[in-house]
């Protein structure tokens, strides 16, 4: 079933996906949404595998930020300790 184009048009609004990074088998996408309070709440998807092996986890987070940027930063940062890798050695990538 379609979603209405009003319907689709509000959910473009509210979430925001960012550019992915692709850490060796992993692709770390951070996500960030706007609530209703005009603040950012973060979360993060990380993808492995291809066509039918793919295995995709998305980790949300209870935290909220007062800009994207800051909830951008969490997500990647989160989702780069998850996958094992320190995001202080990989700041250069975003």
């Amino acid at each position: 079933m379609r979603r209405p184009k009003s319907a689709v048009r509000e959910i473009e609004r509210k979430h925001f996906i960012n550019t992915p990074i692709e850490i060796g088998k992993y692709l770390v996408s951070p996500l960030i949404k706007r609530l209703e309070d005009g603040r950012y709440a973060p979360s993060v998807s990380i993808r492995t595998g291809r066509g039918s092996a793919t295995h995709d986890r998305v980790l949300r987070f209870a935290s909220v930020f007062d800009t994207a940027q800051a909830a951008i930063r969490y997500a990647i940062d989160q989702g780069l300790t998850w996958i094992g890798t320190p995001a202080a050695l990989n700041s250069s990538q975003h």
